[in-house]
């Protein structure tokens, strides 16, 4: 549990005014005082991560947020995060209190139901008041919870409630699983350059080859260099799922009528809309001089010779337009709001974020009328190689 990625837990975010009580609710939902708390307006300034395990859910990440109602620049600094923070919840939790005249909360209901994000209710502090509770679900459209964040009163209620209400399809449910049959032989190609983490696999080959075993699959990894010792000892192989940066080799390496995919094209199916993100390829070939394509990485890190978003891909882009592209990179939640400026996003498979993160992306793109695709598939693209990756899921 303590191991499982943030990605692949339910995100449940907790939203509210200033003084509502969301850092005591946090701190008594994880039973853990994670939370500052303060009787000052506005403590919680970046939002605050707590990863747990609610039974019967299993791995959740509990959001912490700043006050709906914080002021100032610094204020409106902290409220666009926390409608960041949006992006990523799978089930939220909107806090509210005596004595506010609810038109704020409303507001934010609007926000989370506009994002399909299903909300749940909690009236804090009825230590010091009560509130009609049928009145809030009939204004609201939403079931409430009374609770004490203070003393611990109905928390236990609460998260019977949290269980009751959230989205269960927040993840699928196999990343490779679904295609693939028990006893099948797999042969997984990862390579082990300069870019690979010392000492380990990278998130999204662990997370494919613990699938494979799920599904009872056997499993063969090797790196692109004994790919065709691994074709001459292999008896039999049912799938080759490949890093997509040695596409081109694997595909001309392997016999044609082998079933061919990559771990990015796996992971884009996984954790966003497959489809969308090939219909997002074809627009590389509409590419012209001086056009600007943004380059959208899930996570930070230092990039090193040969990085792929940054070295490998803008070139690969540019060799197929036969021309100049102003290309932006852009990591971790640098995700602009406006995207009209651009004429293709290239994402990344996504392994740091939840699936919620990464179909709010896409989704986005799809409002401004920006193609987006993916790593994995955009390199299939070039390559000329997209119709045989891809039918192995029969799209």
């Amino acid at each position: 549990m303590f191991e499982t990625p943030l990605a692949n837990r339910l995100h449940i975010a907790i939203f509210g005014r200033r003084n509502a009580g969301k850092s005591s609710l946090i701190n008594a939902l994880t039973n853990q005082d994670i939370a500052l708390v303060s009787e000052t307006a506005g403590t919680t300034t970046d939002p605050v991560y707590k990863a747990m395990e609610l039974l019967p859910i299993g791995p959740v990440v509990f959001i912490d947020t700043a006050g709906l109602d914080d002021e100032g620049e610094l204020g409106e600094l902290r409220i666009k995060k926390t409608k960041a923070v949006m992006d990523k919840t799978d089930l939220g939790l909107l806090v509210i209190t005596y004595g506010s005249d609810l038109k704020l909360e409303k507001e934010w209901l609007l926000e989370l139901k506009k994002r399909n994000i299903k909300v749940l209710g909690v009236v804090n502090k009825i230590d010091e008041n009560e509130i009609d509770i049928k009145m809030l679900e009939d204004m609201f459209k939403i079931p409430f919870i009374k609770v004490s964040a203070k003393d611990r009163k109905n928390i236990d209620v609460l998260k019977r409630a949290i269980y009751e209400n959230a989205p269960m399809d927040f993840e699928r449910s196999t990343i490779v699983g679904d295609i693939i049959k028990p006893k099948d032989s797999i042969l997984l190609v990862a390579p082990q350059d300069i870019q690979a983490p010392k000492g380990r696999l990278i998130l999204p080959q662990v997370q494919v080859l613990r699938d494979v075993l799920d599904a009872g699959a056997m499993a063969c990894i090797v790196k692109d260099s004994e790919l065709k010792e691994s074709l001459e000892n292999l008896s039999k192989i049912d799938l080759v799922i490949t890093d997509s940066q040695v596409f081109k080799y694997v595909n001309d390496t392997i016999p044609k009528d082998m079933p061919l995919t990559s771990f990015s094209i796996l992971m884009a199916r996984y954790k966003g809309d497959l489809k969308t993100l090939i219909e997002g390829a074809y627009a590389i070939d509409s590419l012209r001089e001086g056009d600007k394509v943004l380059i959208a990485e899930a996570c930070t890190h230092h990039p090193l010779e040969g990085d792929i978003g940054r070295q490998k891909l803008p070139k690969w882009l540019e060799d197929r337009a036969g021309r100049k592209l102003n290309i932006t990179v852009r990591a971790g939640a640098d995700f602009e709001e406006d995207l009209s400026k651009y004429k293709l996003i290239v994402h990344c498979g996504a392994c740091m974020f939840n699936r919620k993160q990464m179909m709010s992306r896409i989704l986005k793109a799809k409002e401004q009328s920006v193609p987006i695709t993916n790593y994995g598939v955009a390199i299939a693209y070039m390559n000329g190689i997209l119709n045989r990756v891809v039918k192995v899921f029969n799209i």
